[in-house]
């Protein structure tokens, strides 16, 4: 600590006389305006730690006692105000600077500092054993999680900074961040990568993402640069998993009327992700779950997140909600605009399925009394996301399109680089449109019922979904009575939706009509349609066997894993055929298919009998910590299924229990709970009390 003895004093003296913060957050969002960053970050994975120097330039609007920055459990060896030591105080959570600040520009404030996250960044694969070969990364995620555990910054995503900084990393990795990356060195056993941001931000968007990455570049129609990262072990799925991106990125520049707001945009997939995906300012970090070959992306693909993290490069990153109430202005527009990209790729009728699939969650949801306002703070992603998007579809069509292109441009051209609000939104369209909107206001976003009335009557705008809901009405009508419209809906060219809700009106059905409308449904040779015959028909009748193992040659992962399974049910003295022709394929990224063959594998006692414990072996190592968390998922289902754990598999599932990915924390903590309940596994999961981490044996304690 390289500090005069009379700052160490006046750091003493303010601990001992002020414990509440002098300032809070909208006093200093009026008082001072942070202008620029410059920030060295060295990142050291082995260790999970981060240390660095940042330089913010600021300006003193009033006169102010003391500011802050935001600071999560980090330590700071230098703290300069316009170079100078200053009193401060670090209360684990924020920085205090103490001083008389007068109106002023061109002030400094340099810190040094170092951390171990506890949240934000995620070391992947760190501490495996050398004999291990994994991919290894380092990645972040800001909001919800706060950028200020690795960065000085601020939680406030009001406050918008122009960051410019440059990330010290081991050689061999390769590294993604915002901005443009205008200069590399190399320095020992280290790399710097120095990016640099021309326009203000929200801290929670700053991101960098490292790993064992190759990089494909290309260019919008408007000269933008495209930058596409693909693990380097995964390199055949780069552009299946990036299909249409160019096309998302020019429809969007042409629809939203207002140009791509940053130097360039940039894509990345990490490994168990918190979410699908993350608008982070030019650099989307995305679930490695989402990457696809051609064949999976039928049934699974990037397109739809793609399209939203794009989209909230303008509704969220260029313009910044205001307040929590304001958040629909993110995630409503991002969805809805994703929508529009996804219409000009897959066409009207996908656009007005989406919609009327989301209507039926929200009615319902509306129906059980648990609607909530699109204006409300903290309110679930169904109602942000679907809602919203819903929303703007139906303000669209009351204002006119260019109407509402008009006010969409107009809003972002006024609140660029700022925040804004509800009613700013709504004040742009009243006056492109010259209507009065406090209406529309309160039933579209001020009330929690769910418009079901006004969405059915704009989704009878699509003939398709006029003549799906003629089909659907159907249900309760016996087939002898439906024969003729059921057989009509199967013609060329047969609707990816409507031909499924046929074939579900089959489900349970075994007369000759039905065989005869299954035949004709198979012959459509359309994918979907065959899929929900795969996965509706319990009870395969003889007449359509030869059928239903055509499904196995689908170009349908999906396909092929329910169809294997239900020939393996229902022909059993067929079974060595249907694994032999199944035997090389994986299937998704959390390896469906394979993992479904070991299976019936080893629940099939004449197949490949001296090749049992190789095959366990595959499909027990399976949930070890070193693989993404969708196999680990799957592999865990699937030894629940044949009731065969090893200690080392319970192990890996106590690893899952305190896992930072949420959704398979849960997963995990859920099977664990249903474990227990039967004493064997009590007692296996007490053995391994030694073995656990200290989290993990507390953990297992509170259940135990």
């Amino acid at each position: 600590m390289r500090y005069p003895l009379i700052t160490l004093f006046f750091c003493f003296g303010w601990n001992t006389y002020s414990q509440a913060p002098l300032a809070d957050s909208l006093d200093q969002i009026n008082s001072i305006d942070f202008k620029k960053a410059e920030a060295e970050v060295r990142v050291l994975p082995k260790e999970k730690q981060v240390s660095g120097t940042i330089e913010y330039n600021f300006q003193i609007l009033k006169s102010i006692d003391s500011f802050y920055v935001d600071a999560r459990n980090m330590n700071f060896d230098e703290i300069l105000l316009n170079e100078k030591s200053v009193a401060f105080r670090n209360t684990g959570q924020r920085l205090w600077i103490k001083n008389e600040f007068s109106p002023s520009e061109n002030n400094s404030l340099q810190l040094k500092y170092s951390v171990e996250p506890k949240k934000a960044v995620y070391f992947i694969n760190w501490k495996l054993h050398e004999a291990i070969d994994a991919p290894k990364q380092v990645w972040t995620q800001g909001q919800g999680r706060y950028t200020s555990n690795w960065l000085p910054s601020f939680d406030d995503q009001r406050e918008k900074v122009e960051f410019d900084i440059s990330y010290q990393f081991p050689k061999n990795l390769e590294v993604m961040a915002n901005g443009e990356l205008i200069a590399t060195s190399s320095n020992d056993s280290l790399k710097n990568w120095s990016f640099d941001m021309q326009r203000p931000m929200s801290s929670y968007l700053l991101a960098f993402a490292a790993g064992n990455y190759l990089m494909e570049e290309t260019e919008s129609s408007s000269g933008v640069t495209l930058q596409y990262y693909m693990p380097v072990s995964e390199e055949d799925k780069l552009e299946p998993t990036y299909r249409h991106t160019k096309q998302i990125f020019d429809f969007l520049e042409s629809e939203i009327g207002v140009a791509y707001p940053w130097q360039n945009y940039k894509q990345a997939p990490v490994r168990d992700f918190l979410y699908s995906g993350m608008e982070n300012t030019a650099a989307t970090i995305f679930d490695h779950a989402f990457l696809t070959d051609s064949i999976a992306f039928k049934d699974r693909n990037y397109v739809s997140v793609n399209a939203h993290e794009m989209a909230h490069q303008w509704f969220g990153n260029l313009v910044t909600a205001e307040t929590a109430n304001d958040h629909w202005l993110h995630e409503g527009f991002a969805t809805f605009y994703a929508l529009l990209a996804e219409r000009e790729i897959f066409g009207d009728d996908y656009y007005y399925w989406k919609l009327y699939q989301s209507a039926e969650q929200l009615k319902e949801l509306s129906d059980q009394g648990k609607g909530e306002k699109v204006t409300k703070a903290n309110a679930s992603s169904l109602t942000y996301y679907q809602k919203g998007a819903w929303a703007l579809h139906i303000l669209r069509e009351k204002v006119g399109k260019e109407a509402f292109n008009t006010a969409v441009k107009s809003y972002l051209e006024q609140y660029k680089f700022k925040t804004a609000t509800t009613n700013n939104f709504i004040a742009e369209v009243e006056a492109a449109a010259n209507l009065d909107l406090s209406y529309f206001m309160a039933k579209w976003l001020n009330q929690t019922a769910f418009q079901g009335f006004a969405a059915l009557n704009s989704l009878k705008n699509s003939e398709f979904i006029k003549k799906h809901l003629e089909i659907l009405a159907l249900r309760e009508t016996p087939l002898e009575k439906k024969e003729e419209v059921l057989s009509a809906a199967l013609d060329f060219s047969v609707s990816d939706y409507t031909g499924q809700e046929v074939v579900y009106q089959l489900a349970g059905e075994t007369s000759e009509t039905a065989i005869k409308l299954y035949k004709k449904a198979f012959e459509t040779n359309n994918i979907y349609v065959r899929q929900a015959i795969a996965t509706s028909l319990e009870r395969i009748p003889k007449q359509l066997k030869s059928e239903f193992e055509s499904l196995l040659d689908d170009e349908s992962y999906l396909t092929r894993e329910v169809a294997l399974l239900k020939l393996w049910m229902n022909f059993p003295q067929e079974v060595s055929t249907y694994l032999d022709k199944t035997k090389g394929i994986t299937g998704f990224t959390n390896k469906n298919v394979r993992m479904l063959w070991l299976t019936l594998n080893l629940i099939t006692p004449d197949y490949e009998p001296e090749k049992q414990q190789e095959i366990y072996k595959e499909l027990s190592g399976y949930t070890s910590t070193y693989y993404p968390i969708e196999v680990r998922e799957n592999a865990f289902g699937y030894l629940y299924q044949i009731n065969s754990f090893t200690n080392q598999n319970l192990l890996d599932l106590m690893q899952g229990t305190q896992h930072h990915a949420h959704r398979f924390r849960d997963y995990s903590r859920q099977l664990l709970a249903e474990l227990l309940t039967k004493e064997e596994y009590r007692q296996k999961f007490l053995a391994l009390d030694d073995r656990l981490s200290q989290k993990e044996q507390e953990y297992l304690q509170t259940k135990l």
